[in-house]
């Protein structure tokens, strides 16, 4: 399992992906953190979190696109089923690298905190429940990524299915706004991400919210071995 977390970590960094990925989030949350922050003279980052959720359902597909489907493109998924590991190592091996990558780019969000504190005090209980809120948002996005690429041997098809998923599901919202059953509306409104990650995005821990973005990360990851497994004795 770990040589397999660190040859996708390699593989990252050995291609302009990791690069890029990091580069293109850093600019953008850069960007708004001046506009926002430091050319208006606030300490208050929330503008920066709301920003920036656009571009995390855009980052994410890229991050996740070729985790199983180049493997599948290049027959070298072959050797994986070979291999004496299970196929939920292999997932969770591939799933805790894109983490990781992800976390590299939340990064960003505590260097302008501490950026800010030389001008400012900022809310560090509002900073860091944005950046645990967005992990585990960002958590659940990379498991329906996983799952998307474990499905395609096209990156391109992984990267833009995962996206157009993303962007639904960032809908949920408006699309449960439309509806007049109030019984109907309350269960759609209960599976928006943006709703349960509004506790966050003010500095509040809710542990069903906890609950819920964990449980859709394990569901997908799921998911996604389930699919290897068939495919390892097909």
């Amino acid at each position: 399992m770990s040589a397999i977390f660190k040859r996708e970590m390699s593989a990252y960094f050995s291609s302009p992906v990791g690069y890029v990925v990091t580069a293109a989030f850093m600019i953008f949350s850069g960007l708004y953190f001046y506009f926002y922050c430091l050319y208006t003279g606030t300490s208050n980052m929330l503008n920066v979190f709301q920003s920036m959720f656009f571009i995390v359902l855009f980052i994410i597909p890229i991050i996740t696109m070729r985790l199983f489907a180049e493997d599948k493109k290049t027959k070298t998924d072959q050797s994986l089923f070979t291999s004496p590991v299970s196929a939920a190592a292999i997932v969770t091996a591939k799933y805790f690298s894109a983490l990781v990558m992800f976390l590299i780019c939340l990064s960003s969000y505590i260097i302008e905190g501490v950026i800010l504190s030389f001008v400012a005090q900022p809310d560090w209980s509002v900073i860091l429940g944005n950046v645990f809120g967005m992990l585990l948002m960002g958590s659940v996005f990379i498991a329906i990524g996983i799952f998307i690429s474990s499905m395609t041997e096209s990156v391109i098809v992984a990267a833009m299915f995962s996206f157009a998923v993303n962007i639904i599901i960032s809908l949920i919202d408006t699309v449960a706004s439309t509806i007049n059953w109030q019984f109907l509306n309350t269960i759609i409104s209960s599976l928006s991400f943006q709703t349960r990650y509004k506790d966050f995005s003010v500095g509040i821990i809710s542990l069903s919210d906890v609950v819920f973005f964990v449980s859709l990360t394990v569901l997908f990851l799921f998911f996604t071995d389930r699919i290897l497994e068939r495919r390892r004795w097909a």
